[in-house]
């Protein structure tokens, strides 16, 4: 585990609207999970950047690199190693994170595999490997952090779904189905955990995001016009992080939508 500290008052950040909170986010070392963390720093909470990736591999990213860029922009982050199948790495890694930092305000559980393979030519170990990461996974980290933001008087649950939950008109795969799972997980959750004032909300790319992983995986091409920048799941995100039950609670949301009714131009 390393963490990169900076004066975060030469980017404003100590006067922003997650000042003095503090954020795990699993899945950080790229793509949604790098843009979500650097703008949760941005706005002013301490970021646990958690992921598998140590080290340059296949796919580019890693949890130090994103730590070093939001230390670099005047934010706190902690890269903390965290493997979301397993039960002991998911709570070293949180403890991890309240050792650092105090505590824990926030959770966006948004580690993930992607697998768009129809469903008779998907081997059996893609299949469980999507349920692992992007159901168990989730299911993990947030059963670790419930008690850390219980602690803390209330917080938010944030997990990063998609858009294809909704497309049944165009088939079935073993990704959209991980993925509708937690969004039930996380409907359930918001009433289970309303009277903790603890807002949970799913959050979707409105289009596609082109990450590395997308990249990686052979996602193929996609119009510019169906194309969107992760900088904007990173503002949406912090608007959902920075809820509580008081607040916007029990909902799928999709970035561009929920930015343009919350921050209407």
């Amino acid at each position: 585990m390393s963490s990169a500290r900076s004066e975060r008052g030469r980017t404003g950040a100590d006067n922003g609207p997650l000042t003095g909170k503090v954020a795990f986010v699993a899945g950080a070392s790229r793509g949604i999970g790098a843009a979500i963390a650097q703008t949760l720093a941005q706005q002013g909470a301490a970021v646990a950047v958690a992921a598998r990736s140590e080290a340059a591999g296949r796919v580019a990213g890693t949890i130090h690199e994103v730590a070093a860029r939001i230390g670099a922009a005047g934010g706190r982050a902690l890269a903390v190693p965290c493997d979301v199948t397993r039960e002991d790495s998911v709570r070293e890694a949180v403890s991890a994170t309240v050792a650092e930092f105090g505590g824990i305000d926030i959770l966006v559980a948004n580690a993930g595999v992607l697998w768009l393979g129809p469903v008779e030519n998907t081997p059996l170990k893609r299949w469980q490997l999507c349920l692992d990461v992007n159901l168990t996974g989730v299911f993990l980290v947030t059963r670790e952090v419930i008690p850390h933001l219980r602690a803390r008087g209330g917080g938010a649950l944030v997990a990063v779904t998609t858009t294809g939950v909704d497309m049944a008109d165009r088939g079935a795969n073993a990704y959209w189905v991980s993925k509708a799972a937690v969004e039930r997980l996380y409907l359930g959750l918001a009433a289970d955990l309303r009277p903790d004032n603890i807002a949970v909300n799913c959050l979707s790319p409105s289009r596609v995001v082109l990450t590395e992983g997308w990249r990686a995986s052979g996602g193929g091409d996609i119009p510019a016009e169906m194309v969107e920048p992760p900088e904007t799941m990173g503002q949406a995100a912090a608007l959902l992080a920075a809820q509580d039950a008081t607040g916007i609670t029990g909902t799928i949301q999709r970035s561009e939508s929920l930015l343009a009714e919350q921050c209407p131009r």
